[in-house]
């Protein structure tokens, strides 16, 4: 894949935050949660007494040794952050109950680029699927002793011929951009971090399972301990999204784990604070420079850090299932658009849309629904004598994201008392967004009625409710969303 151009500032005057990397043995989304937590916590401002000594626990690798021809540095500071498997550290009991068994693979099974801003203010993160199409560099394969010439291969196989150091020569010659730190973290970490915080919370739309992490949650809000959290973050079987699903869990996980430390006291309380700090770093691996200081000068920078200040997307894909001779199946990206991806954080560029100016007032939260409202085509009838109250609906529902008709009418026969949801049967999960946004309507089944939803306002009529679907506000020109969009209402 062709290697993009280089960044067209000059790297500010010294002001590095080093990071020392190490090695792990982590996987998925829990590792990059590990490596992005343990930034947010040193952001809390804790001394550093309390911090002193947290990075012993830390295995070292140097990532970076005899590195030629790397990319010129451009601003902020980027983090590459592997989950390897680690199921040889788990309990007999814990392999049995979140279906863990078999060997070790000793491969990445998630691949992440995390870019921390010049400023310290924002955290962008880049999901690099597992299978992607990648031309390895020239190397010597770590197993066999042999010298390999450069070859196709998917992203996750650098690991297992090259360990971290052909993992980061690999990312570098895909995207273009250097890579500051590198942090691995396992399945031990990723379970005990998350018991430590007191597990995260999750919201699903519909139910989620799947038969080989065993993972199976109705729909609703949960709190995931460590065990389900990383059935949660692994799981790949739930529908046909597959590995890009994946992704999106895993960034949901992510920003749910920052809510649930920047919210529930873990910053500052100085034993909460170092009991989640140890149990974070006590698996991972890292290169030599992250460190106490570091953190520390982090933190400083960092102080205000919260969901909105993180930002999560998955490299543009052109071809989910590229064939390749003697490897398979691969995700082939969509070069032009990773381009501007990684051009972007090169120069330091927000990658998710603005945020809408703040009211006033606080505004209520937003129900989670299943389905976007944009999707749902309503048509509004008025059942009582309040007049333009079908307007009123009609507006309201717009203005919460519905495709209304825009032309309201007047319901035959006697005043309403309840407001109805009718709706062809075929449209059930359209029909429950429409009802999510009108507490107390009841849903009526209408067989033939089509794809246009009729409302039927009645006098217990109390107002329209927003509502967004799942990963709601994604937007702009990489489809990237802020944490707060992906938490929980």
């Amino acid at each position: 894949m062709p290697t993009p151009p280089r960044p067209s500032r000059p790297r500010p005057a010294a002001r590095p935050v080093p990071v020392r990397r190490r090695r792990g043995r982590p996987r998925w989304g829990m590792r990059m949660a590990t490596a992005l937590s343990v930034t947010v916590l040193a952001a809390g401002g804790v001394g550093h007494a309390l911090v002193t000594g947290l990075d012993t626990g830390i295995t070292r690798v140097d990532p970076f040794k005899d590195m030629k021809n790397r990319p010129q540095a451009g601003h902020g500071m980027n983090v590459l952050v592997v989950g390897t498997d680690g199921r040889d550290r788990i309990t007999p009991e814990e392999k049995a109950k979140y279906r863990l068994g078999g060997a070790p693979c000793h491969c990445t099974d998630t691949v992440m680029l995390v870019h921390i801003s010049e400023d310290r203010d924002r955290a962008s993160v880049v999901s690099l699927p597992r299978d992607s199409y990648a031309e390895m560099p020239e190397h010597t394969d770590l197993n066999s002793g042999r010298k390999h010439h450069a070859h196709p291969v998917k992203l996750n196989a650098a690991y297992a011929e090259g360990g971290p150091s052909l993992t980061v020569r690999t990312v570098e010659s895909m995207t273009g951009v250097k890579i500051d730190h590198y942090l691995e973290v396992d399945f031990t970490s990723f379970m005990r971090t998350v018991d430590a915080v007191g597990g995260v919370q999750i919201c699903t739309t519909r139910p989620v399972k799947d038969a080989y992490t065993g993972l199976d949650l109705a729909a609703g809000t949960h709190e995931l301990d460590g065990g389900q959290a990383l059935q949660y973050v692994r799981s790949r079987h739930i529908d046909g999204a597959a590995d890009i699903g994946r992704m999106q869990r895993q960034q949901r996980f992510l920003a749910a784990l920052i809510d649930r430390m920047t919210s529930g006291g873990v910053l500052f309380n100085p034993v909460r604070f170092r009991e989640v700090a140890t149990t974070m770093l006590s698996s991972v691996r890292a290169d030599q420079d992250f460190g106490t200081d570091q953190l520390l000068a982090l933190a400083k920078a960092m102080r205000g850090f919260t969901p909105a200040s993180s930002e999560f997307v998955s490299v543009p894909v052109g071809d989910m299932s590229f064939p390749v001779k003697g490897i398979g199946s691969t995700v082939k990206w969509d070069a032009a658009k990773a381009q501007k991806l990684f051009q972007a954080l090169r120069e330091d560029r927000p990658l998710a849309p603005a945020a809408p100016a703040a009211s006033s007032a606080k505004a209520p939260k937003d129900v989670v629904v299943d389905v976007p409202p944009r999707t749902v085509r309503v048509q509004v009838y008025n059942g009582t004598r309040t007049d333009g109250l079908g307007r009123k609906v009609d507006d309201a529902l717009r203005g919460t994201g519905f495709d209304t008709t825009r032309t309201p009418m007047t319901s035959a026969g006697q005043e309403r008392a309840r407001t109805v949801v009718e709706y062809d049967p075929r449209w059930d999960r359209s029909a429950k967004t429409l009802a999510a946004a009108l507490p107390g309507a009841e849903l009526k089944p209408v067989a033939g009625r089509g794809g246009t939803l009729r409302v039927t306002v009645g006098s217990d009529y109390k107002g329209v409710r927003g509502v967004r679907a799942e990963d709601a506000g994604r937007g702009g020109p990489f489809e990237a969303v802020t944490g707060d969009r992906v938490v929980c209402p």
